[in-house]
């Protein structure tokens, strides 16, 4: 069944997001409330944790088929774990959908990470080679 993914790190990006999935989805800004996002030392993209009063901004595509959603765990890896979240794309709503947790918060830093400081060039090269269209 087809689930709402809310991203917050590398795959917030397009050239990013299309080398993992293939199918074609909506994308619209969003907001994850009660989390928070850091850099994680050495690495260009962020984890996300559980933080009281906090918020992140996204973005969230509708309707992830499972095939794509299975691309998304593997790409994640077992340093991420799939959770269910309330979303809000728009101040007067929230829908569920599926994030990401960050599971080494030993490995964050006090770092807020920041996307418009993402390398997207090293983080492609590093990660996304072997990748669909990569």
């Amino acid at each position: 069944m087809p689930c709402h993914v809310f991203t917050y790190g590398s795959l917030m990006f397009a050239p990013v997001w299309q080398r993992v999935v293939r199918g074609q989805y909506r994308a619209q800004p969003a907001r994850l409330a009660g989390f928070a996002r850091f850099a994680i030392a050495g690495e260009t993209y962020p984890g996300m944790v559980a933080q009281a009063g906090a918020a992140v901004d996204g973005v969230l595509y509708r309707d992830v088929d499972e095939r794509d959603l299975a691309g998304l765990d593997a790409f994640e890896g077992e340093d991420y774990r799939r959770i269910t979240v309330r979303v809000a794309p728009d101040a007067a709503a929230t829908l569920e959908a599926q994030t990401y947790l960050y599971l080494l918060p030993q490995k964050l830093t006090p770092s807020p990470w920041q996307a418009d400081a993402f390398q997207m060039e090293r983080f492609i090269g590093s990660y996304c080679r072997d990748r669909l269209g990569g």
